[in-house]
């Protein structure tokens, strides 16, 4: 019995729908929205994790000093520039004394006054004296005389005035000359102090160092604790660097650190941690440490960048995977396992890391166990995941 035409096209139609239909699914399975992700997995393993810190850093003096006047006035002038090599004592620059020194000449000249009205009140006090030992022996004559009835009572008493008066006068003299001797130590003490007024007049440098910064020229009029100069001692160059707070926790002085200079980045210069900060950035969240060299490099400049790298103490043995294997989920840390091609969200317990990516893992997986490190997309519980060996395609 023969098929009628129209019944055998529609079953032709119906196989080739149930074939296109098969192999859209089958397309979307494989390359599609429901195709599987790709994933890359690695075995977890244990080992020692070699933790370091790193940070990017600039070159700065440990020791600089500010040269500048103690009272305003105007640079008269300027004896050395930028890059000069001074010695301690080695005059840098001179103010103008403006009346100065007509002030100095005018105390010289009291000066001079006050010494002669102390030799004029000394004299004075010892002519005084003199009286009053005269007076003093013509009273106790006349009482000699009076007690004889060789002269009247009234006699003796008015001698025994002169002799008071004469011990009045004496004492007057002596307080004369204290205010005169006391006047002229007021005299020398504003001379020693218009003096060493200016002396600082003269800016001198106060330690061996080299000028960096020249910050007034001749004529310029600076403020008193302006700065006009600033040296540093090239002795002292370290460098000062930021961590991570989150990684710092070994950062201790005495570490052994590693420092590239940007002017040489194919030379690795060895230095320790000289200082670690009480105080941290609270904003940026990082540890702030002061490295110094080993040996200082030549041709190192102020505020030049550097890269240190500081290794810490290795750790106990323990599991460890990649860092890009560490996920958060919902506010947990935890990993992809990869169990026969169906994954687990396990929590973990991390601890240290290293430079290269590695990660301790205290608790929450057991070695050899399959982790998921990358993935072409999110990844969810029910997520169909075909393990590759690569994401990015091998170019021909």
């Amino acid at each position: 019995m023969k098929l009628e035409r129209p019944t055998f096209k529609l079953i032709l139609l119906a196989v080739a729908g149930m074939v296109l239909v098969g192999a859209m699914v089958l397309l979307l399975r494989t390359s599609g929205p429901l195709a599987p992700v790709n994933v890359t997995v690695i075995k977890v393993k244990n080992g020692v994790v070699a933790p370091a810190l790193f940070g990017i850093c600039v070159v700065e003096a440990r020791r600089s000093y500010a040269v500048g006047p103690t009272a305003p006035g105007r640079v008269s002038r300027v004896f050395v520039d930028v890059g000069d090599i001074v010695k301690a004592g080695q005059l840098l620059a001179e103010m103008d004394p403006v009346d100065m020194d007509a002030r100095l000449m005018a105390l010289d000249a009291s000066l001079a006054r006050g010494n002669s009205t102390v030799a004029s009140t000394q004299a004075q006090s010892s002519d005084m004296l003199a009286r009053a030992e005269l007076a003093n022996s013509n009273a106790r004559r006349y009482q000699d005389l009076a007690r004889q009835a060789f002269v009247s009572p009234s006699v003796a008493q008015a001698k025994d005035q002169e002799s008071a008066s004469a011990q009045a006068a004496v004492l007057a003299a002596r307080a004369n000359v204290n205010a005169a001797q006391q006047d002229l130590k007021r005299l020398q003490a504003e001379r020693a102090g218009l003096t060493q007024q200016r002396h600082n007049l003269r800016l001198l440098a106060s330690q061996d160092g080299v000028v960096v910064s020249r910050d007034a020229e001749a004529g310029s009029t600076v403020v008193a604790g302006q700065s006009v100069f600033k040296l540093v001692d090239p002795a002292s160059l370290w460098v000062k660097s930021r961590f991570d707070q989150g990684r710092s926790a070994g950062l201790v002085p005495g570490l052994v650190a590693d420092i590239v200079l940007r002017s040489h980045p194919g030379t690795t210069l060895r230095g320790q941690v000289a200082r670690v900060e009480l105080q941290s950035d609270s904003v940026t969240e990082e540890r702030v440490a002061q490295i110094s060299f080993d040996v200082i490099p030549l041709g190192v400049t102020l505020g030049e960048l550097a890269e240190v790298t500081l290794q810490l103490p290795a750790s106990a043995p323990a599991l460890l995977v990649p860092n890009a294997a560490i996920q958060r989920q919902s506010g947990t840390v935890g990993v992809w396992a990869l169990d026969e091609d169906r994954l687990t969200w396990l929590p973990v317990s991390v601890g240290q890391h290293s430079l290269d990516g590695q990660v301790q893992v205290l608790q929450g997986l057991e070695e050899g166990q399959g982790v998921v490190v990358y993935s072409a997309k999110a990844l969810t519980q029910n997520t169909r995941v075909k393990v590759v060996s690569s994401l990015v395609p091998k170019q021909p």
